[in-house]
C-alpha cells in the first residue's frame, strides 16, 4: 500500500503556487539585490514566520511552537501516531537566497496543499516544521532549534 486511503491518483504539485509563497516569503526582508535577510529572531523573521504559520492555518494543519520557537504544522492522518515531517528553516544569512532552507518548508506546504485539493487522507500524519536560528547568525550554535527539536521529536 502507497499510505493514501484511495485510489491511486496521479498528483502533481503546482509549481506556480509553490513559487507564489516562495516569492511573498522573499518580500520579508527583502534586500536590494534580490536576496532577503531574515536573521533570526529579528522582526523580519517574526514577520516571515507569522506568513508560514498563517499559511499552515489556512491549509487546516495543527501548529505547534516548542520553547525555542520551531513551529510544526501537522496535518492528520488515520493512524495516530508521530508525523513523517518535513521542513527546513526560514531564517537567513545576512545576504540569503530566497530558497535557502524555505524551499524545504514551502515544498512541504504544496505538498500538503496537494494532499488537500485531491481529498486524499494518509495513513500517517504528515507535518511541516520549520526550525529556529539555523543559519546561527545571530546566536551561537547554530542549528540551535533542529538539535532542542531533535530532542523532543
Amino acid at each position: 500500500m502507497n499510505g493514501l486511503t484511495s485510489r491511486s491518483t496521479n498528483l502533481s504539485a503546482d509549481v506556480g503556487r509553490l513559487q507564489n509563497r516562495i516569492k511573498e516569503l522573499g518580500r520579508v526582508g527583502a534586500i536590494t539585490s534580490g536576496d532577503v535577510s531574515r536573521l533570526a529572531l529579528t522582526d523580519e523573521d517574526r514577520d516571515g514566520r507569522d506568513l508560514v504559520v498563517r499559511w499552515m492555518h489556512d491549509l487546516g494543519l495543527s501548529i505547534q511552537v516548542d520553547r525555542i520557537g520551531n513551529v510544526i504544522g501537522t496535518r492528520a492522518g488515520i493512524l495516530d501516531s508521530p508525523p513523517v515531517i518535513i521542513g527546513s528553516h526560514i531564517d537567513s544569512v545576512a545576504t540569503g537566497g530566497l530558497y535557502d532552507g524555505a524551499l524545504g518548508v514551502l515544498a512541504g506546504l504544496e505538498a500538503i496543499q496537494t494532499l488537500n485539493d485531491a481529498d486524499l487522507k494518509t495513513q500517517y500524519p504528515i507535518a511541516v516544521g520549520f526550525f529556529t536560528n539555523a543559519e546561527g547568525v545571530r546566536f551561537i550554535p547554530d542549528m540551535m532549534g533542529s538539535e532542542i527539536g531533535r530532542a523532543h521529536v
